[in-house]
């Protein structure tokens, strides 16, 4: 499965090659999303979203998951069905955008990282944030988790929250 965003790596080799590439003070967020298998008779796929707000700041949308890859652009129609999302800052994007969008994603634990001081996630400020995760699916419902956090965290803080029907349980564990 390719991802456009910032994979988690393991392994001594990975660890010591990011370690060396960033800042003494840069730190990871890496989330656990669990997309349940719902019983249902015609099963669709969830868009999510995935994004931090910051009050009195911008919101960054860290990853939006489509169906990017449909015929002239047909699948970004529907993200405006992520609709707080969409109202947040979804509608001000251009699509597919790089370094954010992939592809939807089957049941179980999906895994994303970000870096501080990079990629999507940027610099951020100290102060109080909320990470959101938005699903929304065809023939389903919709379900939105908020993660508030400090920042800049303390080293293996962890933050957990549960969904009841199109999420499961989302972790965000952070780190050096």
């Amino acid at each position: 499965m390719q991802l456009r965003h910032s994979l988690l790596l393991t392994g001594a080799a990975a660890g010591a090659a990011s370690a060396a590439a960033l800042p003494a003070h840069a730190q990871t967020l890496t989330m656990s999303i669990i997309i349940p298998r719902l019983t249902v008779a015609e099963y669709h796929r969830p868009y999510v979203a995935v994004w931090i707000e910051k009050q009195g700041a911008t919101p960054r949308t860290l990853s939006v998951w489509y169906d990017y890859d449909m015929r002239n652009g047909e699948g970004a129609k529907w993200l405006r069905d992520v609709r707080q999302w969409w109202r947040a800052s979804g509608r001000t994007m251009t699509f597919p955008a790089d370094g954010v969008t992939g592809a939807t994603r089957a049941p179980g634990e999906q895994k994303l990282a970000f870096t501080s001081g990079k990629g999507p996630l940027g610099s951020l400020t100290p102060g109080n944030y909320t990470m959101i995760v938005e699903a929304a699916r065809e023939v389903g419902g919709r379900e939105v988790l908020r993660l508030p956090f400090a920042w800049p965290p303390k080293p293996g803080t962890t933050v957990r929250a549960k969904g009841a029907s199109e999420l499961g349980a989302i972790t965000l564990t952070f780190g050096k």
